[in-house]
C-alpha cells in the first residue's frame, strides 16, 4: 500500500518487467530523470533571476555621494526589493539604515535554486544528485523569518522525502503568510509521497504548480475549502483520484488556466466550470474528456499523447479502446487540437441521440490534427472528422510516420466519393501542412482541398528533410500533381517550406502561446521559416 508507482506502475513490477527484458534496473532512474526533465522544462520561470543585467548599471552617475535611491518613497523601495532574488533582497539591509526593515516589508520572491552556490546556473538536480541540505535549512530560515506576505515561491530542489517535517511547516507558514503564487516540486523517489492537505489552506494562491505528488486525497478535506483566487493550476505528474481533480476545479471558482503534464494513471476529465478558459493536456492518456458545462472554454490543447494506457498488466502495457472526447456545452471553444482521428472520437450526446454525429463543435474556428497519411483505415477516418467543425477556418495537419509498412492509400476519388465537407467547401482559409513525405495520400489530401476549398486564401506544406536528395529534383516531382491541380480559389498562395525538423518528432508545440490569448492561432508557431522557403518552379 506503500508502492511507488510511475504511470500506475508499482516500483517492484517495474524492476521486474525490465529485467525481463534484458535491461539495467539503472534505467529506472534513467526514466525518473526523463521525468524531472520534463517536469522542469515546462515550468514556469521564477519572476526574478540571480543573473539579470541592471538595464542602469553601465549608466554614468554623480559623483557628488549623494544616495539618490534611499530617497525615493517606502512604496517605491519595497516594489524594488520585492522584484530581486530572496537571497539580494536580504542583502539589501546592509545598504543603509533605510534599507533594513524594508525586505521584511517587502512581498517577497523565494526560489530555492537561487540560494544554491552557483543561483542555479547548472541546471536542475536530478535523482543521484546530493540532497541540498543547506538549501532546504537556507529556506526554512527564510520563510521563518519574513512576515509576508510571499509574492512567488519555487520549492524544486528538495527530496522531500527527507524532509517530510520541514516540508509540512513550510506549507504551514505560507498559507498563514499569504502565498499568491506556488511552484512546488518533490524531488523522487519515492514517486507517490502524499502532499500534505494544507495546501487546500493556502486561499491566497493566485498560481500553484504542483509537481510529482500523490495529491491529498479530497474525500477527508473539509467540504469548505477553496482557492477563491486561483486563476492558474498546472499539475505534472502527480497521481490522483479523478475525484480529487474534480475536486480542485470544483473548489476554483475563477479558475482559468488548467495544464496537466503526465498523469500516473488513465485521465478523465469531467468538466463543470463557469470559468476556465483554456486547458492543456500532455504525455498523457486521456480515456475520457468530457465538456458537460464549460461557458467560457475557449481552447483545449493534448500534445504528445499517449495512445496506450500507461497500466500494466503482468508487465505488459494493454491497449484501450479509443478515448472519447464528449461535447456538451462548450458554446465558445475556437481552438482544439492536436487531435488523431481514428485514435480519438468526438461525440455530442444530444446528436448521438439524433442519430446525427456531424455538426458537433460548431464553434470551432482553428483545428490541429494529427494523421498517418500511411495507415489506410486511419485516413478514412478523416472526413467524417472534419465534418464535426463546420465553421472551421485554419487547419493544421500534422503527417505523422508509420513505423511498419504503408497499410494502403487513397487517391482523390476516395475524398470525392465520400460527400461534402462543407468547412472544406465554404469556410477554410489557411491550411499548414506539416512534414510532407509525398506520399499519394498526401497529394490527394492536399489536391482535393485545393480544388474543392472556396475561400482558401493560403496553403502551407512543409517539406520533410527525407524528401530533399542533393542532385535531384524529387521534391518538384513529389509536388507537382499539387502544382499543377485546378486551384478553386484563384487568390490562394501556396507557400513550402523545407522542414527544420530532423527527428521525425511531433507538432512543435509551446505551451506558454497556447495559453496566451493575444496570440491568436497557438499552432502556427512559424517554426518552419527556420529552414526558409523552397521552389518547385
Amino acid at each position: 500500500d506503500d508502492a511507488h508507482v510511475i504511470q500506475g506502475i508499482s516500483w517492484s513490477d517495474m524492476v521486474a518487467h525490465m529485467e525481463r527484458g534484458g535491461m539495467d534496473r539503472g534505467m529506472v532512474y534513467f526514466g525518473y530523470n526523463l521525468i524531472l526533465h520534463y517536469v522542469y522544462s515546462y515550468l514556469p520561470d521564477p519572476p526574478v533571476s540571480p543573473a539579470a543585467a541592471l538595464s542602469l548599471s553601465a549608466a554614468p552617475s554623480p559623483n557628488d555621494g549623494v544616495d539618490r535611491i534611499s530617497r525615493l518613497p517606502d512604496a517605491v523601495l519595497r516594489d524594488i526589493v520585492s522584484r530581486l532574488p530572496a537571497k539580494d533582497a536580504a542583502r539589501t539591509a546592509a545598504l543603509a539604515s533605510r534599507w533594513r526593515p524594508l525586505w521584511r516589508s517587502a512581498p517577497l520572491t523565494l526560489a530555492d535554486s537561487h540560494l544554491l552556490p552557483d543561483g542555479g546556473a547548472g541546471g536542475q538536480l536530478v535523482i543521484g544528485a546530493a540532497s541540498p541540505r543547506a538549501v532546504t535549512a537556507a529556506v526554512s530560515r527564510v520563510l521563518a523569518a519574513h512576515p509576508g506576505p510571499f509574492r512567488c515561491v519555487h520549492l524544486t530542489r528538495t527530496t522531500m522525502e527527507e524532509h517530510r517535517g520541514e516540508m509540512a511547516r513550510w506549507l504551514d507558514i505560507l498559507a498563514a503568510k499569504g502565498v499568491q503564487e506556488l511552484v512546488f516540486v518533490n524531488r523522487p523517489l519515492p514517486i507517490d509521497l502524499r502532499l500534505p492537505a494544507t495546501i487546500f489552506s493556502c486561499a491566497s494562491l493566485t498560481r500553484l504548480h504542483l509537481g510529482i505528488w500523490r495529491l491529498p486525497d479530497t474525500a477527508a478535506v473539509p467540504r469548505a475549502a477553496r482557492f477563491p483566487n486561483l486563476r492558474d493550476l498546472g499539475l505534472y505528474w502527480n497521481s490522483m483520484e479523478d475525484r480529487d481533480l474534480d475536486f480542485m476545479l470544483e473548489r476554483s471558482p475563477v479558475l482559468e488556466s488548467l495544464f496537466i503534464l503526465g498523469f500516473q494513471s488513465g485521465l478523465r476529465l469531467r468538466l463543470v466550470n463557469q470559468s476556465l478558459r483554456c486547458i492543456q493536456l500532455g504525455f498523457s492518456f486521456a480515456e475520457d474528456i468530457d465538456l458537460v458545462d464549460a461557458p467560457r472554454l475557449e481552447r483545449l490543447f493534448q500534445f504528445a499523447e499517449l495512445t496506450e494506457s500507461p497500466k500494466m498488466n503482468n508487465g505488459r502495457s494493454t491497449r484501450k479502446r479509443s478515448s472519447v472526447i464528449k461535447i456538451g456545452s462548450a458554446p465558445k471553444l475556437r481552438v482544439l487540437g492536436y487531435l488523431k482521428p481514428g485514435e480519438q472520437e468526438l461525440v455530442d450526446p444530444t446528436l448521438i441521440c439524433a442519430g446525427n454525429k456531424e455538426n458537433i463543435v460548431p464553434s470551432v474556428q482553428i483545428l490541429g490534427i494529427e494523421v498517418q497519411f500511411g495507415v489506410r483505415n486511419t485516413v478514412k477516418k478523416v472526413p467524417g472528422f472534419l465534418r464535426c467543425f463546420p465553421n472551421l477556418e485554419t487547419l493544421h495537419v500534422q503527417s505523422r510516420p508509420i513505423s511498419e509498412e504503408s497499410t494502403g492509400k487513397v487517391s482523390v476519388k476516395f475524398w470525392q466519393e465520400g460527400g461534402p465537407i462543407k468547412c472544406i467547401l465554404q469556410s477554410i482559409k489557411k491550411v499548414f501542412f506539416y512534414e510532407f513525405r509525398g506520399s499519394r495520400s498526401e497529394v490527394s489530401f492536399l489536391k482535393f482541398v485545393a480544388e474543392k476549398a472556396r475561400v482558401l486564401e493560403q496553403m502551407v506544406v512543409v517539406v520533410c528533410i527525407e524528401c530533399f536528395s542533393p542532385g535531384d529534383d524529387n521534391v518538384r516531382v513529389k509536388l507537382k500533381p499539387l502544382t499543377s491541380a485546378k486551384w478553386n480559389s484563384k487568390a490562394c498562395r501556396l507557400e513550402l517550406f523545407r522542414s527544420p525538423v530532423t527527428d521525425g518528432s511531433g507538432p512543435a508545440y509551446n505551451h506558454e502561446l497556447a495559453s496566451d490569448f493575444e496570440f491568436a492561432d497557438p499552432f502556427d508557431l512559424k517554426y518552419y521559416k527556420k529552414a526558409g522557403r523552397i521552389s518547385v518552379s
